[in-house]
């Protein structure tokens, strides 16, 4: 049997981050081939992957990539369990790596996009790191201007596309968006369902009580419209001039909203609540928080 040298252990370490002792049970099982041992720890990766893969992750990263002409972008969410993990290189480093593939293969089906070496790549990651890591979503965006944001911690992300105007507008108009947060681009597209429901809020209001049919439809039509204007994106003062429209400013540039899209780290993904003092307690067999 060959014998197994701090050597060997160092560079099976730096070569895939696992600790001392699991790496040198690798080594010992492949009988000290390097490359034998990476390829059974990528193995097992997969097995203690799926192990984790129940776990709830909702926090990660949101990103985004727009082509050198400025018509296509692509916007994507990787999630982790921890804000800890999102913020680690190599995490980063795969998200963007599923980033570019995407962008490469035009490729938005995430079952599809992930199938080969991006899972391998992903197993690998969650073995190292010993999280839950999920590619949740990934969405093109085109049109003849597009320009796109990403928050400093990567956690909003968002892409507008224009009929007309540059590269700048659109990333202007991408950064309100993060900010801002619209329902819908323009009054007319908001759903059906939205405005019943905001309907029936604005009837339940106290100051509508007791008043004739025909005043609280006055009142109605007016809060309505505010909501609509509140809420969609040409409507909405800009960020960076409130005393002008986003429509007005796009308007300005000879174009119209095409469209935009917007996300957020965890947004619509139910979290547990963990009790982590409680976790460390026990993992110390202290049984105290």
């Amino acid at each position: 049997m060959a014998a197994i040298t701090a050597a060997m252990v160092k560079e099976l370490r730096e070569r895939t981050g696992l600790g001392m002792m699991e790496c040198k049970k690798a080594l010992v099982e492949a009988g000290g081939d390097v490359d034998a041992a990476i390829e059974e720890l990528r193995k097992s990766s997969g097995l203690k992957a799926a192990k984790k893969a129940g776990r709830t992750a909702a926090e990660g990263v949101s990103l985004v990539k727009v082509s050198d002409d400025n018509t296509v972008a692509y916007i994507l969410e990787v999630n982790s369990e921890t804000d800890f993990v999102a913020r680690d290189d190599n995490f980063m480093g795969f998200a963007n790596d599923v980033l570019n593939v995407a962008f490469e293969k035009g490729e938005t089906d995430v079952a599809a996009l992930m199938a080969g070496d991006l899972e391998a790549k992903r197993e690998a990651l969650v073995q190292k790191i010993g999280e839950n890591i999920t590619v949740r979503r990934i969405i093109k965006v085109e049109g003849p201007v597009v320009g796109g944001y990403v928050h400093s911690n990567n956690k909003i992300a968002s892409v507008v596309a224009l009929s007309a105007g540059n590269e700048e507008l659109a990333r202007d108009i991408a950064m309100h968006v993060a900010a801002v947060n619209p329902r819908v681009g323009k009054p007319d597209e908001m759903p059906a369902e939205e405005l019943e429901k905001e309907k029936e809020i604005i009837k339940a209001q106290p100051d509508m009580e007791g008043k004739p049919a025909e005043i609280i439809e006055k009142m109605m039509g007016g809060r309505i419209k505010k909501f609509l204007a509140e809420n969609s994106l040409v409507e909405q003062p800009f960020v960076k001039n409130p005393d002008q429209k986003v429509g007005d400013l796009i308007k300005a540039a000879g174009g119209d909203l095409v469209g935009f899209v917007r996300l957020e780290v965890g947004e619509g993904i139910e979290k547990e609540e963990v009790d982590f003092a409680a976790e460390v307690a026990a993992a110390a067999g202290t049984g105290k928080a």
